[in-house]
């Protein structure tokens, strides 16, 4: 059986992706981190410990940083709401969080399951960043690392080039992508599109108990989506990455690439340029090698699918 811990920003988003993780019964979750991320660390808190115990489980979850590495929280409430979940009233959960800090147990975890433990990170990878600097030797026994972040080959939801993940600590995602861990990205521009779900489609998924608390807490993303582009609709980006983690059918295509990630100019802060080695570029460039796989595109039909067979 896989061995996974999960870091999350938990939003909305997260949300459905942690109930696809949980639902999973080839998986063994040991853990769950939270971070400051769409929401302050508090809230990401608590909406963890409320999904858990909506799907009824007993998984263990540890408080991580309440900031990036080198700069204040950005955080996208606006999206989410103030709770990350709605705002409907969903969130009331009667377990607390571990002791332990998120740190210390992914590195004792790492330790105890060497080159056995995947980690899918669904926001911000400050945590990782800070197991990394504190002792690199363990991290490099992580089996592999599942990242939602950058916009992929598409555009920015938080600029023109970047994405929120990578925007709230472009420093940390900078030392993963160094760290020669196996990681394999899966961007924002996976979850757009046929990948998002309409008011229909989300009217359907609402008629089981953990569809409905899904919808609820998506309610506050679908207004402001249709705000923004005059469509509603609801995307999932980490539900999306989650299942590439998941279901390997779920990737069509994919890539080999050198990822550099911008952490010195404002406006292209949180860039993350991706070097498809297959390709020749006419601008000299020192590529050292690769250090990822970046996902291009997705079987639409079969991610909504294991989706909705979570959420029955």
């Amino acid at each position: 059986m896989r061995k996974f811990i999960i870091d999350t920003d938990i939003g909305s988003d997260d949300a459905a992706a942690l109930i696809m993780a949980m639902k999973n019964p080839e998986i063994d979750i040991l853990g769950i981190t939270t971070i400051g991320g769409n929401i302050p660390l508090e809230n990401t808190t608590r909406n963890a410990l409320q999904v858990v115990e909506e799907c009824k489980k007993e998984i263990p979850v540890y408080k991580g940083a309440d900031k990036p590495l080198k700069r204040d929280l950005v955080t996208a409430g606006n999206v989410h709401g103030k709770d990350g979940m709605g705002d409907k009233g969903l969130i009331h959960p009667t377990r607390k969080a571990e002791e332990k800090n998120a740190v210390d147990f992914i590195l004792e975890t790492v330790k105890k399951n060497p080159n056995e433990i995947e980690i899918a990170v669904l926001g911000p990878v400050t945590n990782i960043a800070l197991a990394i600097i504190k002792d690199r030797e363990t991290m490099s026994k992580v089996k592999h690392i599942w990242s939602m972040g950058t916009a992929g080959f598409g555009k920015g939801n938080m600029s023109p080039v970047a994405e929120f993940n990578v925007f709230v600590d472009a420093e940390s995602y900078d030392i993963m992508l160094n760290s020669q861990i196996p990681v394999t990205i899966a961007g924002f521009d996976l979850c757009l599109g046929d990948a998002s779900f309409t008011p229909e489609e989300l009217t359907e998924l609402a008629k089981t108990p953990l569809g409905k608390f899904i919808t609820d807490c998506n309610s506050t993303r679908l207004k402001f989506n249709e705000e923004i582009t005059g469509t509603p609709y609801v995307d999932l980006p980490d539900a999306v990455a989650m299942a590439t983690a998941l279901y390997e059918d779920v990737i069509t295509e994919k890539i080999e690439a050198y990822c550099y990630c911008c952490t010195k100019e404002e406006a292209t802060y949180g860039q993350v340029i991706i070097y498809d080695i297959s390709k020749p570029y006419t601008v000299t460039y020192n590529i050292p090698k690769t250090n990822t796989t970046v996902i291009k595109t997705i079987d639409v039909d079969k991610f909504k699918s294991y989706l909705k067979e979570a959420l029955k």
